[in-house]
């Protein structure tokens, strides 16, 4: 893949710090330590422990290779047209939902834009292919922590205290205007509740 941005180089040294990390604990893997509280039902806990060393010992996948063998095709964005992207991306969300992967903060994003960013980058970040009924993945369209995101977060979707704070925490940083999202799709997404 060409590097045509900053953004997208982030993104790049992110997944490769991802695979070189995931390399190197492949081989450490072990029993949980103990996690109790104390007013902690035991059965909770139980559960709890055994969700963790589910996932622990879970082989990786990404949500790309999940939908694929969910039968979903998934066609590199310029073969398509725009009625098609449209088309396609809420194959993907709807797809994803019934996966327990829940798509959020997309509204600074076109069509094209998600469908783009989907294919090339988040549908490829690592995850753990167990089926856990109770487990939900959350894929934020801002939550990268890159320059990018963050500016995205505060222009779009940063409330007025969420701003002050961030104001307060890094004050030489220029906050962005605030501005409204140019679509409006984040309304009619899955939710964790009604997938």
């Amino acid at each position: 893949m060409a590097i045509n941005n900053s953004n997208e180089l982030d993104r790049a040294q992110r997944r490769s710090r991802r695979t070189k990390k995931t390399k190197d604990d492949a081989s450490i893997r072990r029993e949980p330590t103990a996690w109790t509280e104390d007013d902690c039902p035991t059965d909770l806990a139980a559960q709890f422990l055994g969700h963790f060393a589910a996932l622990d010992q879970a082989p990786q996948t990404t949500h790309f290779e999940q939908l694929r063998r969910h039968g979903l095709d998934l066609p590199n964005p310029n073969s398509l047209d725009d009625v098609q992207v449209c088309e396609k991306v809420w194959e993907v969300i709807r797809k994803l939902a019934e996966m327990n992967v829940f798509v959020t903060s997309t509204n600074h994003l076109s069509d094209r834009e998600l469908y783009e960013r989907l294919w090339s980058d988040v549908l490829h970040e690592w995850t753990m292919d167990a089926a856990l009924p109770d487990m939900t993945c959350h894929l934020d369209l801002v939550g990268s922590g890159s320059d990018h995101d963050i500016a995205a977060w505060l222009r779009y979707y940063a409330d007025a205290d969420d701003r002050a704070r961030w104001q307060r925490d890094f004050p030489g940083q220029i906050l962005p205007p605030r501005s409204k999202p140019p679509f409006n799709r984040d309304r009619q997404l899955p939710r964790p509740h009604e997938a």
